[in-house]
C-alpha cells in the first residue's frame, strides 16, 4: 500500500463514498460541469490582494478569452503564463482561477491565463496552436502588459503538457526564462509504472486518460502531443518539474525531468510523496498542497534568480 497523506485519505475516502458516473463515463459538456463543482467544493477562494482583468488575445480562429492577474507590486518586465489543465477536453479560467490568483500573490509576478480552445469541439492541435499565439502575443509587449523581458510558462497535467510543447516551439522566438511544469503529461503513449500502479482509486485514472486522448484526437507520437519523444532537446528554458507521488503521470514528469537533466538543462525537481493528480486545484480540502504550492513558488523563484 502506498504513502498516504492524512489529507487525501479523506478526499479520496469522501469521494469514493459518493454516488454517480465518473468523469470518463459522461460527455464533455457533463464532464466540464463536475470539473466546476469540483472545484467549488474544494478550492479555496481567489487571493482578494491580486487584481484581475478580462482580456482578449488573437487567436488562430478568432479571440481568445485571457484573463490577467496583478498582484500589489509584480515584478517589472516578466510575465507568467498559464496554461490550464483537463485533459485538453475540461477546464477553463474559472476552475483554475484560484489557483492563478494565488500564484500571482505568492510570486509577486503578473500572470496571464488563456481560455485555449478544447476537445472534442477543437481537436490536435487546436489547442497547442492557441497557446503558441498566447506566447507571442506576450512576446510582442503589448499595452496590457507592456514591455515583456521575460516569459514563464506554466500549466497544470495537459496544462504543463501545452507549456512543454511552446516551451520547445518558441525556444528561439521568445523570451521564455522559464518552464514550470505541474504534474505534466507529456507522453501520450504511457501505459507502464504510475500509469498502471494508479490506474484507479487516486481521482485521475487511466481510464479518464484514455478518455481525454479519444477526445483530443492528437498523433500521441507528435512532439506537440508527446514533447518526450522529441529529437530535439537543445536549447530549451530551465524548468522546474513538479510530480505527485500517487500520480498515474508521475513516471512521466520524472522522465522528463531526467531527460532535460541528462541534456544539460537546469532543472529543479519537487515530488509531492502521498499526493494526488489536481492537488493544486484542491487546496480548500487538501491543506497540504497549499504547503506543495508555496514549495513551488520558491524553487521557481531559485531557478529564476
Amino acid at each position: 500500500m502506498p504513502f498516504i497523506r492524512d489529507d487525501v485519505q479523506k478526499l479520496l475516502a469522501m469521494l469514493a463514498a459518493t454516488p454517480g458516473p465518473q468523469m470518463h463515463e459522461v460527455d464533455p459538456a457533463t464532464a466540464r460541469q463536475m470539473y466546476q463543482m469540483m472545484g467549488q467544493l474544494a478550492e479555496r477562494p481567489a487571493n482578494p490582494a491580486v487584481t484581475q482583468t478580462d482580456l482578449a488575445i488573437p487567436g488562430p480562429a478568432g479571440a481568445l478569452k485571457a484573463r490577467r492577474y496583478a498582484p500589489p507590486s509584480p515584478e517589472p518586465g516578466r510575465v507568467l503564463l498559464f496554461f490550464h489543465g483537463g485533459g485538453w477536453v475540461i477546464g477553463d479560467l474559472e476552475t483554475h482561477n484560484s489557483l492563478c490568483s494565488e500564484i500571482a500573490a505568492l510570486a509577486g509576478m503578473t500572470v496571464v491565463a488563456t481560455d485555449y480552445r478544447l476537445a472534442p469541439e477543437t481537436r490536435f492541435p487546436g489547442a497547442v496552436q492557441d497557446c503558441l499565439a498566447t506566447v507571442r502575443w506576450a512576446a510582442s509587449s503589448p499595452p496590457e502588459l507592456g514591455s515583456v523581458t521575460g516569459i514563464i510558462l506554466a500549466g497544470d497535467s495537459a496544462g504543463g503538457n501545452l507549456s512543454a510543447v511552446c516551451a520547445r516551439a518558441l525556444r528561439r522566438e521568445a523570451p521564455i526564462v522559464a518552464q514550470w511544469l505541474i504534474y505534466p503529461g507529456v507522453d501520450m503513449t504511457d501505459a507502464t509504472g504510475s500509469m498502471t500502479e494508479f490506474a484507479e482509486g487516486y481521482l485521475l485514472t487511466a481510464a479518464g486518460m484514455a478518455w481525454f486522448g479519444d477526445h483530443y484526437a492528437a498523433d500521441v507520437d507528435h512532439e506537440h502531443a508527446s514533447p518526450l519523444h522529441s529529437a530535439d532537446w537543445d536549447a530549451l528554458p530551465p524548468a522546474l518539474v513538479f510530480t505527485c507521488g500517487l500520480d498515474p503521470l508521475r513516471d512521466q514528469g520524472r522522465a522528463y525531468a531526467a531527460k532535460l537533466i541528462s541534456t544539460g538543462h537546469r532543472v529543479i525537481f519537487r515530488e509531492a510523496p502521498g499526493q494526488v493528480h489536481g492537488s493544486a486545484q484542491l487546496r480548500g480540502a487538501l491543506p497540504s498542497a497549499q504547503a506543495d504550492l508555496e514549495g513551488q513558488i520558491a524553487d521557481l523563484k531559485a531557478l529564476l534568480a
